[in-house]
Parts: structure tokens; C-alpha cells; sequence
């Protein structure tokens, strides 16, 4: 497996990823019609802005690949959080994975890419939110040394409410 740092080219990929994952990981979740009806290709065009205007140097996303085929991907940043110091806390925006590379280390490695490049970029705490009722998620990043620190806040998506909380660590 190789993690390396996307492009715009891979954006499609991402995309096809981001959707298979939200399916799987937020199953009986969130509301089914709502998993149902996530666009790829308005997705593509998301990660097409995003990768095409990342700095490196405090920011990045990061694919993991193995044999040609995106198995995940992983957006970090600084934080995007009021009352946080963005010089001193990074946030990892996004790490999902399709669904047949969970449970293979695919994950650990790619989260442990993130954060070396969190640290190398200065930055002394990781911060990043996550679902709740989303126990499957919260087990891997308590593994990846993440504590809920507290802070919660809701995620309205017009139909329905999510609730997320934040979780924490230090970086070495």
C-alpha cells in the first residue's frame, strides 16, 4: 500500500470512496433515502476544489492506493474551529476508507500519516469530529489515541440533525 498526496486527477476516485463509505459507516445512521441519494460526481467536484487548492505545507489530503485502486483518503488542515488557535491546532477534516479496505490497517497507516504531517507542519494538537452515535469511528480514533474532549455541536442537513462531538490528542 502507498499513501501519497492527491490530486485533482484523483478527485473522481475520492468521490466514489467518500459515497461507498458514507453508505456503509452511517447505515441505520442517518436516514436511508438520504445515503441514497449522495451524488459522486457532486462529490468529485468537491474534492476537485479542495485538492486543487490545498498549500502542503499546513494542509494536504492524503490517498492511500494499493494495486492502481484508491482503497481511502484523509483532508487535514488547520482547525476550522472558533475559539482554537490555528497556528497551534490541526484538525483532520475528513478520513474515510471504502468499505472492503476496513479492519486492514489501511486506516492506522493512513491516520498515522495525517498526524506526521499535522506535527511536521507545527502544529501541537490534532482535533477532529465525528457522529456520535457513530461507535464503530470513535473505537478507531480512540485507538489512534483521540479523546472526546467535550465540545459538541449539531450538523443540520435540512431534513434532519446530526450531532457530532469532538475528539482530541496531542502531537509528538
Amino acid at each position: 500500500m502507498e499513501i501519497r498526496p492527491a490530486d485533482v486527477e484523483d478527485a473522481d476516485r475520492i468521490a466514489e470512496v467518500h459515497v461507498r463509505s458514507w453508505r456503509g459507516a452511517y447505515r441505520g445512521l442517518i436516514p436511508q433515502e438520504y445515503l441514497d441519494g449522495l451524488d459522486t460526481a457532486e462529490r468529485a467536484g468537491l474534492w476537485v476544489r479542495i485538492t486543487g487548492r490545498v498549500d502542503r505545507t499546513r494542509s494536504d489530503v492524503l490517498v492511500a492506493e494499493e494495486d492502481g485502486r484508491l482503497l481511502g483518503f484523509a483532508a487535514f488542515g488547520p482547525t476550522r474551529d472558533e475559539g482554537e488557535d490555528p497556528e497551534r491546532t490541526g484538525e483532520v477534516a475528513a478520513i474515510y476508507l471504502d468499505p472492503a479496505a476496513w479492519s486492514t490497517g489501511c486506516g492506522r497507516a493512513l491516520m498515522a500519516s495525517a498526524l506526521d504531517r499535522l506535527a511536521a507542519a507545527g502544529y501541537e494538537q490534532a482535533t477532529l469530529w465525528v457522529l456520535d452515535t457513530n461507535a464503530r469511528a470513535r473505537r478507531f480514533y480512540e485507538a489512534a489515541g483521540f479523546r472526546a474532549d467535550g465540545a459538541e455541536k449539531p450538523d443540520d442537513r435540512g431534513t434532519f440533525t446530526l450531532r457530532e462531538v469532538r475528539y482530541r490528542r496531542p502531537l509528538d
